[in-house]
């Protein structure tokens, strides 16, 4: 048993950062890749052999032959965008059977929770989050108020009707204004349960699969969505995600905090977000959208512009401290080639003073001023290089001043899309 049988696969950003292909890379050393958040808003990007695919909900390890791939009771499943995805593996001759396990406690987002999600939006106005309207925290409060919908209740027709009255029974005030009615109700369990009898085959008891696993000495790789700062906790609340993306491993999964024994954080080699929120190192103009376009950074399920920033190490060292990183995989390297300079903020100024924390407060984060220090760019194409040693000289000092400010190795760079294009450190 090596001190990495379960890993952890972290964004230390505002997500995007580049999960999805380091679980893809790391899923080759591991018997199991886990989901244990989110839902259908998180999207993974994974490029073979020049061709880019795309999966919202199920665990990108899924395109690695004889993987076991788990969605765990953390993440809330949309049992119409997993038959999607089903789908669409199959078209592209990637096996799901008995390879992919939804586990039975799993919480379900119906239409209705999409149906709140844009209702509510709507409402905050000037002071919407940015959700990408996928019905994710409507789905998270029902289950938290202990009227939500599980996979298994989707298997028993008279406990899915005895559940979606009860859900609607707390929504009667709220149900007009997102156009369903209590009439809604034996329709929504007919659909609900012929959607439940298409995904009945992979739900399972996934504790017990996973402990079971473990015990036997199997590898667990368990594959983050969203990044830090959209944590429901630790992140830029309330323009967060609705789960934890930090503490839900264990929480989502039943696998014992004890057994994460390896932290793999990804970090962006300059920052991005999607929707609302303070972002101190934001930067526009024609930089940002010479970043952009290249990075093309946009959303995978949204399609919306990210914003863009310059790597801010207020923020990484934040996420280092709450996730417990004990390695780096540095990303999108090559978007960066071709500046003349590249900066880095070092800490931020807040009313004349110099200050190296996250600010609870928005309205005093929005505030602060970032400090830069500046790096000469490169000009080389770096996408084919594979020894650190060969980066341009200035692409080694920007990554080693990284690496020695965040006080933890950077082990693997992301020079380009594809699986191959990754150096590997020590």
């Amino acid at each position: 048993m090596t001190n990495k049988q379960c890993m952890l696969i972290i964004g230390s950003q505002y997500g995007d950062e580049g999960k999805g292909k380091f679980t893809d890379i790391l899923a080759d050393e591991y018997d199991y890749i886990v989901r244990f958040q989110g839902g259908d808003n998180a999207g993974h990007s994974i490029v073979i052999n020049g061709t880019k695919y795309k999966l919202r909900l199920i665990p990108s390890g899924i395109f690695k032959p004889f993987k076991k791939t788990v969605i765990g009771h953390g993440v809330v499943v949309n049992p119409k965008t997993l038959i999607k995805e089903i789908k669409y593996l199959k078209e592209n001759k990637f096996d799901v059977k008995n390879r992919l396990f939804i586990s039975n406690r799993a919480h379900v987002i119906t239409d209705y929770h999409i149906a709140i999600d844009k209702y509510y939006e709507d409402l905050k106005g000037e002071q919407k989050v940015g959700t990408t309207l996928c019905g994710i925290g409507p789905c998270y409060a029902d289950k938290i108020q202990r009227v939500g919908i599980r996979t298994s209740d989707l298997l028993d027709k008279n406990e899915l009707r005895n559940k979606i009255k009860l859900s609607f029974q707390t929504k009667r005030h709220l149900l007009p204004h997102i156009g369903f009615s209590t009439q809604d109700v034996e329709r929504l369990v007919n659909e609900y349960y012929a959607l439940g009898q298409q995904i009945k085959p992979y739900i399972s008891n996934t504790i017990d699969l996973l402990n079971d696993a473990y015990r036997k000495g199997k590898k667990i790789l368990f594959e983050g969505a969203q990044g830090t700062f959209l944590d429901i906790d630790m992140g830029t609340y309330p323009y967060v995600t609705s789960s934890s993306t930090v503490a839900g491993v264990s929480s989502g999964t039943g696998i014992s905090m004890t057994k994460i024994n390896s932290v793999l954080s990804i970090v962006k080699a300059y920052t991005s977000r999607v929707g609302e929120g303070p972002f101190v190192a934001e930067i526009f103009g024609e930089t940002a959208d010479y970043i952009r376009d290249r990075g093309s950074e946009y959303g995978t399920v949204t399609k919306r512009p990210r914003r863009i920033g310059w790597l801010d190490l207020v923020m990484l060292k934040y996420a280092i401290n709450v996730v417990g990183t004990t390695e780096i995989a540095l990303t999108l390297l090559d978007v960066l080639s071709g500046l003349k300079e590249i900066k880095i903020c070092i800490a931020y100024k807040y009313e004349n003073k110099i200050i190296s924390e996250i600010l609870p407060n928005n309205n005093e984060y929005a505030k602060c001023k970032p400090i830069y220090k500046t790096f000469k760019g490169w000009k080389e194409d770096i996408t084919k290089i594979n020894s650190f040693n060969k980066l341009p000289k200035n692409a080694q000092t920007y990554i080693n001043f990284l690496s020695k400010s965040l006080v933890t190795p950077i082990t693997y760079i992301s020079v380009g899309n594809d699986r191959v294009r990754t150096i590997k450190r020590g």
